[in-house]
C-alpha cells in the first residue's frame, strides 16, 4: 500500500517574495529558486498563475508579525502579538493575527524548567513574612523580591543566576551569575540593584528561606542599606510566584530556544534577555506595557 505523498505548504507572503525576485529584481527563475531552496517548477507555477494581490499594508503586517515573533524567540502568542503590532500602528484584530500566525507557521514553543532550593543553617535568623502574597505595591522601590535558579549549558549545570525584581513594575533591577550558588552571588545582585535605584529607607526585600538569603553576611548587607528583610513561610510556594514566573519566561521563552554550548554563551544570552524583558516584553499587570515604559508613566 503506497503512502500518501505530502507537500510542503508555503505562505502567500513567501510566494509573493519569490516571484518578486524574478519580476522586480531581475533574477532568472532557476537562480531565484536555487537561492530560496525551492523547486524550479514551483516558482514557474507561482509566476504564471494570477497571484492574490497583497497590499503594501498587508505585506508590512506579515513582515512585522514574523520579525516580532522571531525577536521573542517564538514565545509571543496571538494576544501579545496584537499588542506589539498595535504599538507600531499596525491595526489588526486578534482573529486576523491568529489566522496569519497559522499561515506563516508561527507556533509558540515551550519547554520544562528546573528549580533550585537550598536549606538554611538552623543558627541563621529567618525574617518575618512582610509580603504575604501582596504582589502589587503602589510605587517603585517599595518591595523588591529575589531568587536563584539553575542555568544549564552544554558544559552541564555550571551556572546560577540571582535576580532582584521591583514588584511595582516587574523590572529586573539587579542580577548576577556565577558557577557557585553562594551568598556572594545574591549579594552582587543586591549591590547592583541598590546602586541602580538608590531606594529610600524602609524598602522590603522578599525571598525564600535559602541558606544564602538567611546568612549573616547577607543580613548585614541589607541592614547597611536600611532594607527590611522578608521571607516566605515554610511550604508557601506562591510567596515568590512572580519571580518563578520570570524564571519560567527566561527559560521557556528564551534560553531553551537555542543551544547553550558554554557558560560564556549563556551569560551573554541572559544579558540579552534582561534587556528584552525590561524594555520590550509586555505585562498585563502593567496595563500591557514593558517594565521600563510603566515606570516612565509613573514618573
Amino acid at each position: 500500500m503506497s503512502q500518501k505523498r505530502s507537500y510542503k505548504q508555503y505562505p502567500p507572503e513567501f510566494k509573493e517574495e519569490a516571484v518578486a525576485l524574478v519580476t522586480e529584481q531581475g533574477y532568472a527563475v532557476p537562480e531565484a529558486a536555487k537561492s530560496l531552496r525551492i523547486a524550479t517548477n514551483l516558482l514557474y507555477r507561482w509566476k504564471a498563475r494570477p497571484a492574490k494581490v497583497i497590499t503594501a499594508e498587508e505585506l508590512h503586517f506579515y513582515r512585522r508579525a514574523k520579525a516580532l515573533f522571531k525577536a521573542s524567540r517564538n514565545s509571543l502568542g496571538s494576544r501579545e502579538l496584537v499588542k506589539k503590532l498595535n504599538e507600531e500602528d499596525v491595526r489588526v484584530t486578534r482573529h486576523r493575527v491568529r489566522m496569519v500566525m497559522q499561515q506563516l507557521g508561527l507556533k509558540v514553543t515551550q519547554r520544562m524548567a528546573y528549580r533550585v532550593t537550598t536549606k538554611r543553617k538552623h543558627s541563621d535568623r529567618v525574617a518575618d513574612n512582610l509580603l504575604n502574597q501582596q504582589f502589587n505595591p503602589v510605587g517603585m522601590n517599595q518591595v523588591w523580591v529575589g531568587d536563584v535558579t539553575y542555568l544549564k549549558t552544554g558544559e552541564g549545570w555550571m551556572y546560577y543566576l540571582a535576580i532582584v525584581m521591583d514588584l511595582y513594575s516587574r523590572r529586573i533591577v539587579g542580577w548576577a551569575i556565577d558557577k557557585r550558588m553562594t551568598t556572594s552571588l545574591i549579594s552582587r545582585a543586591m549591590i547592583k540593584a541598590y546602586n541602580l535605584r538608590q531606594p529610600p529607607i524602609g524598602l522590603v526585600f522578599h525571598s525564600y528561606r535559602g541558606s544564602q538569603f538567611t546568612s549573616k553576611a547577607f543580613a548585614t548587607l541589607l541592614k547597611g542599606y536600611d532594607i527590611r528583610a522578608s521571607m516566605g513561610d515554610v511550604g508557601a510556594c506562591w510567596d515568590n510566584a512572580v519571580v518563578e514566573r520570570f524564571f519560567g519566561s527566561l527559560k521557556h521563552d528564551w534560553l531553551f530556544k537555542v543551544h547553550q554550548p558554554t557558560r560564556t554563551h549563556i551569560k551573554e544570552d541572559v544579558a540579552a534577555y534582561m534587556k528584552y524583558y525590561n524594555l520590550d516584553r509586555l505585562h498585563s499587570t502593567n496595563g500591557d506595557l514593558s517594565p521600563v515604559e510603566y515606570e516612565k508613566l509613573a514618573n
